[in-house]
C-alpha cells in the first residue's frame, strides 16, 4: 500500500495520510524515512523490510544534510541533522514520537 504525503509517495503498510503504519500508529508516529538503500520513503524499518526486496542500508555519518525525514502532519522534509537535534518538525512544530530514538541505529550511522 502507498500514500502520497507532501507530494511524496510513502510505501509500506501505511494506514493513514500522516504516515502512521501497521507497526507504529500512535499520535506522534507521523514521520517517514527516506531509506538510503533505495531512496524510497517508508514509515518504519518493518515496513521497508516487508516491502523491499533488499536489506536496508543506514545513512552514513556524513549524510547529515540529506533531507531524509518527512513530517506526516505538514509534508515538510527535514535534514537528518535537524531531526536528530530536535524532537519536532522544524516547519509545523509538531512533535515526533520520542521512542523513535531507540531505532536510530536502524536508519543512521
Amino acid at each position: 500500500m502507498t500514500r502520497v504525503v507532501g507530494g511524496r509517495v510513502v510505501h509500506g503498510a501505511v494506514i493513514d495520510g500522516e504516515t502512521r503504519c501497521a507497526h507504529y500508529a500512535g499520535p506522534d508516529d507521523v514521520l517517514a524515512i527516506l531509506f538510503a538503500c533505495c531512496r524510497r520513503w517508508y514509515p518504519c524499518h518493518a515496513c521497508h523490510d516487508a516491502d523491499a526486496s533488499h536489506g536496508a542500508r543506514v545513512w552514513a555519518a556524513g549524510d547529515g544534510a540529506e533531507h531524509a525525514l518527512l513530517c506526516g502532519r505538514c509534508g515538510a522534509t527535514s535534514s537528518i541533522a535537524d531531526y536528530r537535534a530536535s524532537g519536532a518538525c522544524g516547519a509545523c512544530g509538531g512533535a515526533f514520537n520520542e521512542g523513535c530514538r531507540r531505532h536510530h541505529h536502524l536508519y543512521f550511522a
